[in-house]
């Protein structure tokens, strides 16, 4: 091919890209708009707590357990005395025995006062945060 139709080509082929890309810039494009659907949110039901009925006459509550003896450390909340009875009543235990004796540090005694620590004899097993309460 002669120089000079080379040269004539590649204008050619030159201006008709530049046509092209003219169209393609002067096009609009039309977004489409995304239209979200809107979800109601229903209001979640309030959660029913149960309140836990505490025992009426709350003496104090179970801190330690020893098996072998079959003793129980109880801290008071109002005074106790050898003879009475009690009701213990917890997650796996609900029982009632008399108090036939009561220590504290390795003392006996007969009355003990609010906010004592005292070590009784139990007849079963009991477990730490158990209740103890007058029936």
């Amino acid at each position: 091919m002669p120089l000079k139709k080379k040269k004539a080509a590649r204008k050619k082929a030159a201006t008709k890209k530049r046509v092209v890309k003219r169209k393609v810039a002067r096009k609009k494009v039309v977004r489409k708009k995304v239209v979200r659907k809107r979800v109601v949110k229903k209001p979640r039901k309030k959660a029913v707590v149960k309140k836990v009925k505490k025992p009426a006459n709350v003496i104090g509550s179970i801190t330690h357990y020893f098996p072998k003896v079959q003793a129980a450390v109880i801290k008071l909340n109002a005074p106790l005395a050898v003879g009475d009875t009690i009701r213990i009543k917890g997650h796996t235990t609900d029982f009632k025995q008399a108090i036939t004796s009561m220590q504290i540090d390795h003392v006996p005694i007969t009355v003990a006062k609010k906010g004592d620590e005292v070590g009784l004899l139990v007849t079963s097993r009991v477990r730490q945060h158990d209740t103890v309460s007058k029936p």
